[in-house]
């Protein structure tokens, strides 16, 4: 009987330690009939999800664009964020608790962050927990299960309020740390037992961080009738004291680091699950109180925006944001339900978030969820989203009960056995008696507490101990680091270089094994001879020192960063006589991006300028000083999204920390200076720290795009690695371009820049164009085809599913401006312009007419220029716009089944006309002319033609694409067939009218025809009478002088070609007409040279200088003679025109000196 009650009690066990769940024990505990008595269920209590919002300092990266804050707190519950498009729009949100921790704080002295003053209103992490981490106790005390949430975007600040740094501890440890604490101080017939389990769901699998072995696939999660759902198989350990805690978190992020490095996962998208079991046994009333801690970080809350990017087809297809958008979805439909609404259904069931989560979102768990913003305009759209979900998720209830239990009889006698045989011990030795009721039968024995608390002793010895051979080494041999885009993560594995040579790749034969993209199996050799540390690439495996590509052997200097393979990023971390008081967390992810950014020649400055080429074709200039001058700050901070000072969170972690990882330092700006000038030849080549930011900082919108740049870069290089390692590969090579980088709109201001992927298939050279937001969605569906191949799986998909392929489009090649001014004028234009592409060089030469002409299609002649562009005020303008020519295709060149088309729009119609596409020819002939008319010149058309630009967009077509067309349902047009511009007068008269008759269309153009002719006699038959007073005049002089012989002799003078104005002589008119003429002539000599002047402008400033220094002299040398000949010209054309003008006017004052 004793042995059967044994073996029962092994099986009961094991369902605790190998059957546990992370958040199913939150579910409502049945209470049966037991022979050790009978105890009634306990009522539900109906409990609101409680809700925090915390704001946090500006990051780094935010600091650097520029960004204004939008956030604003009051009364420690309100939350008001502004539109900064639009200030005077404002929203207000209630919630439990509003925490400001944006500024207002200091350090004391032991590095703990506290307010400035007593009027600061800084949040500190004492304050949060004392209001969140207390109730998570107090809860669990009482035996409620409780759940806490983090949520918001990567960055936010999610994880320095759960884990924290350094000093500054977040809610985790110190929940642990009190309920140890709280343990030690209990007395009474009462005994505790702690059990402690970590996981990590990414891609919809589950990651048990503290096993050791991976499961293919990850755990499954389970269903059972009294349980819910539950994660199979995942590891539960007993914990004595709240250090054994510290060790396994230790272990579970290095778990985590690891696999996060294999999956080439960043942790921002992933949810990590810590769960504390607490159970207390009252040993006189034969009861229990269990109650499960459940503390919950979400993965960044962005990616439910990129998996909806717009205009992707596979939008929808990455199971990565599936949880996240799940979840938004059961907190929408619990919100709805709490209101009154009718909820026909929860979808729990469709991610396995939700499915492990449904007890803390309506279900038994008292819960709180703390929401993390920035106060940054960057970041308006992240927030409100975040606030508005923590606003719904507030309306959620819950039905919270005391989760209570009666001992069964077998379990009364071990527990008294325990006890005699521990004494006063707090922590006792007696077998969890979870009721039958609990969960699925056990199959296999079951462990006494006592020997489960020996078993993980035994366990996590042989750990222990390689920690502390770990920490010996640390400070005997050179190593390397792991850097991650988590502060986290960052410093978490540590890779040594003992003497001699040994060898680093993802062989397990490897004396340093490492792991991910581009990481071959014989990557790089590292030899540690004579105290000299060595590195040396195998074949071509990419192995880059300080942003620098290197293919030989080359010596490794402390504090040198590499990346090996496509962006596995480690700091070097040479013998201890060279390591002193460095300050290792300048050296984090964005400090290698930036320096990686520099060696290829990213720009800052440059973006605001018009650019040069460069070799590396991504920016067009070496690092500006505007850039520089935020070097200095910008490696400050760790890694992109650490806004709080990083260091561990434990004395554990502080220690492995302080050898090779993040510490919260200021830096002076002299040793910053030496520091770059010596371990920074990318930046040392180019560049000097200022001392201050001076006047030239660059537009904050030209930053934001160099970090989302920069950003990007990993990621780009990440997704190449993955098409070439897989079976039967795309053959794509992705590279990042910068859209708009040298465009400018119709009146010259710059566009708006963003950052685009160029996407080209190495065989067909078909190209595609995509977005941010659509490359970090298919990012992320090559993540998960690369994580089935990886795992041995069918990676093959369809061609629709294959985040790697689009069927073909047209591709944006490049943009061509084309002034009007002179048309303005009456004048023609005629000349060759560039399509600049996105690099802005030159893609093609287009050959352009803008020709003034007559209703029936004759070009205007030199009479008809006019001086002043009002003098076309009212009156009917048409001209012709002709594209002769296209030279000089790069497009073309490149591709033999390849075909142009381009396109444009004028003024103030809203259809875009495009030419006849044209294959196969590089340069093509298009001669298409198309005749514009405006058939009552406005002043605002008139202004439009001296200060805009007519823009011709070139498009690539690939074989197999749609040509463009010319959509014009809304296009007007006269009665010879001529499309009408400056129509918005007409358009106006034609809504009141409220007809769309073409027959009354028709009318009523002949109506505004008849009106222009009306007006036209009226100005003829003024202009008569004015000339018959003149008459007139003569007459009765030359009648009062000689009245007979002037009567015989008198001669009517006959009608002049151009009638006089009002008030001038017949010779004051013939003479004007001919002053006006000459004008016109100089004034076309001057647009001509203006032109070829403008030129030489554009060829100097695309000169590109040579990559030879040699050959820098003769370029610098060419430039001058440029320039010379560009003043030159200018010179001249400014001389000619003053000595015209000077010529007609002397004319003109002599003719009017000494008329006939």
């Amino acid at each position: 009987m004793g042995n059967e009650c044994e073996v029962g009690r092994e099986k009961k066990q094991d369902t605790c330690l190998h059957r546990s769940t992370v958040l199913s024990t939150l579910f409502f505990y049945q209470i049966n009939t037991t022979r050790a008595g009978k105890m009634t269920t306990p009522l539900p209590s109906t409990d609101g999800v409680r809700v925090a919002v915390r704001v946090r300092p500006f990051s780094q990266r935010e600091k650097n664009s520029g960004s204004k804050c939008v956030i604003s707190m009051h009364s420690g519950t309100t939350t008001t964020i502004q539109d900064p498009k639009n200030p005077e729009h404002r929203k207000t949100f209630t919630f439990d608790l509003a925490y400001w921790s944006h500024d207002g704080f200091q350090k004391d002295q032991d590095g703990v962050f506290i307010s400035a003053d007593p009027s600061s209103q800084f949040a500190s992490q004492t304050d949060v927990f004392h209001d969140l981490g207390r109730g998570i106790l107090d809860s669990a005390w009482q035996g409620y299960n409780t759940t806490l949430l983090a949520y918001g975007q990567t960055g936010s600040g999610k994880s320095y309020s759960m884990v924290g740094f350094g000093a500054n501890k977040g809610i985790i440890p110190k929940v642990c740390e009190e309920l140890f604490q709280a343990i030690e101080k209990r007395e009474g017939n009462e005994e505790y037992q702690v059990t402690f389990s970590m996981l990590e769901i990414y891609n919809e699998q589950i990651r048990d961080l503290l096993s050791r072995t991976k499961k293919p696939g990850g755990l499954k999660v389970r269903e059972d009738q009294q349980l819910g759902f539950y994660v199979d198989g995942l590891k539960s350990v007993p914990c004595e004291n709240y250090a054994q805690i510290e060790r396994l978190m230790e272990q579970g992020t290095k778990v985590r680091t690891t696999a996060s490095t294999n999956m080439n996962a960043s942790s921002s998208q992933s949810h990590m699950v810590i769960t504390i079991q607490f159970k207390q046994v009252f040993l006189d009333r034969h009861l229990t109180k269990q109650s499960s801690i459940n503390l919950v970080d979400l993965a960044g809350s962005e990616r439910q925006k990129s998996s909806g990017s717009e205009g992707d087809r596979l939008r929808e297809g990455s199971r990565v944001n599936l949880s996240l958008t799940n979840l938004g979805n059961v907190i929408s439909a619990l919100a709805d339900a709490a209101m009154g609404k009718r909820v026909l259904h929860v979808p729990y069931r469709d991610s396995v978030l939700t499915k492990l989560l449904q007890p803390a979102l309506g279900g038994n768990s008292r819960t709180a969820l703390i929401a993390a913003i920035s106060r940054a305009d960057l970041c308006y759209e992240e927030t409100l989203s975040t606030l508005r979900s923590a606003e719904r998720a507030k309306k959620i209830q819950n039905k919270a009960v005391v989760n209570t239990s009666m001992l069964m009889r077998e379990s009364k006698a071990e527990n008294s056995k325990a006890l005699l045989a521990r004494g006063n011990s707090r922590m006792a030795e007696w077998p969890p008696c979870l009721l039958a009721e609990q969960g699925p039968r056990p199959q296999t024995g079951q462990l006494t507490w006592a020997r489960q608390l020996q078993q993980a002793r035994e366990e996590w010895q042989q750990p222990y101990l390689a920690i502390a051979q770990e920490r010996q080494m640390t400070e005997t041999f050179p190593h390397l680091l792991n850097v991650s885009e988590d502060p986290q993560l960052t410093g978490v594995l540590k890779f040594f270089i003992q003497t001699g040579s040994c060898d680093a790749g993802q062989a397990p034969s490897n004396a340093i094994l490492l792991q991910g993209l581009g990481i071959s199996d014989k990557h790089a050799s590292f030899t540690n001879l004579d105290g000299t540390v060595m590195v040396t690439p195998h074949g071509k495996c990419k192995v880059v020192v300080n942003g620098v590509p290197v293919m030989t052997k080359t010596k490794l200097q402390h504090l040198d960063r590499l990346i090996l393979g496509s962006n596995s990023a480690y700091l070097y971390i040479g013998f201890p006589s060279e390591r002193g008081s460095e300050y290792l967390s300048r050296f984090g992810y964005d400090f290698f991006q930036l320096e990686r950014a520099a060696a290829e020649g990213v720009s800052v400055d440059k973006l605001s300028e018009q650019p040069r080429a460069l070799p590396s074709s991504i920016f067009h200039a070496l690092i500006g000083k505007s850039f520089l001058t935020r070097v200095d700050k910008a490696l400050e901070y760790q890694a992109t999204d650490s806004v709080y000072p990083c260091a561990p969170a434990s004395p554990a972690q502080g220690q492995r920390r302080n050898e090779g990882h993040l510490m919260n330092n200021q830096m002076n700006e002299e040793h910053m200076n030496s520091l770059v000038a010596d371990k920074c030849p990318a930046l040392r080549s180019t560049c000097r720290l200022p001392r201050g930011r001076g006047d030239g900082d660059a537009d904050p919108s030209v930053l934001a795009v160099l970090q989302d740049f920069v950003k990007l870069m990993p990621l780009v290089a990440e997704a190449n690695q993955m098409g070439e390692e897989l079976e039967d590969g795309p053959g794509l090579r992705m590279e990042l371009k910068v859209k708009n980088l040298a465009s400018s709109d119709s009146r010259g201001y710059e566009l708006q820049k963003e950052v685009m992927v160029k996407v080209t298939h190495q065989r067909t050279h078909e190209a595609w164009i995509w977005s941010k937001a659509k490359f970090i969605n298919r990012k992320f569906l090559m993540e998960e085809l690369y994580q089935h191949f990886l795992e041995g799986e069918d990676s093959h998909v369809a061609q629709e599913d294959d985040p790697f392929w689009d069927p073909v489009e047209a591709v944006h090649l490049g943009s061509a401006h084309v002034w009007l001014q002179p048309l303005a004028y009456c004048m023609k234009l005629e000349e060759q312009v560039e399509f600049l592409n996105c690099d802005g060089m030159e893609e093609a030469v287009l050959h352009i007419h803008v020709t003034p002409c007559s209703p029936g299609g004759q070009a205007c002649g030199d009479e008809d220029v006019v001086l002043d562009p009002l003098e076309l005020l009212g009156k009917r303008m048409d001209f012709q716009i002709g594209l002769v020519r296209c030279l000089g295709i790069k497009w073309l060149k490149e591709g033999a089944e390849r075909g142009i088309q381009m396109g444009y729009r004028i003024y103030d119609l809203s259809s875009t006309f495009y030419t006849k596409p044209v294959w196969k020819t590089v340069n093509p002939q298009i001669e298409e002319t198309v005749q514009f008319t405006a058939l009552n010149a406005s002043q605002e058309f008139l202004n439009y033609l001296q200060t805009n630009a007519l823009i011709v967009e070139l498009w690539g077509f690939q074989e197999g694409c749609a040509q463009l067309n010319s959509s014009q349902p809304d296009v007007m047009v006269t009665n010879e067939g001529h499309i009408m511009v400056d129509t918005k007068k007409i358009s106006t008269m034609m809504d009141t009218s409220q007809t769309t008759s073409n027959q009354i269309s028709e009318l009523y153009m002949k109506l505004v025809k008849l009106e222009q002719e009306t007006e036209l006699l009226r100005n003829v038959n003024r202009a008569l009478r004015e000339e018959n007073v003149l008459l007139k005049h003569s007459l009765e002089k030359a009648a009062s002088a000689e009245p007979g012989k002037r009567r015989h002799n008198l001669k009517v003078p006959p009608m002049p070609a151009q009638l006089p104005a009002a008030g001038d002589s017949p010779h004051v008119s013939a003479q004007r007409a001919g002053s006006d003429k000459e004008l016109a002539m100089a004034l076309k000599v001057f647009y001509q040279s203006k032109n070829a002047a403008r030129g030489q402008c554009l060829r100097l400033r695309h000169y590109k200088p040579p990559d030879d220094d040699g050959l820098l002299r003769p370029f610098v040398l060419q430039q001058s003679q440029w320039l010379k000949d560009f003043g030159e010209l200018l010179e001249s054309s400014l001389w000619r025109l003053k000595s015209d003008v000077a010529r007609i006017v002397r004319e003109k004052r002599a003719g009017l000196l000494h008329p006939g």
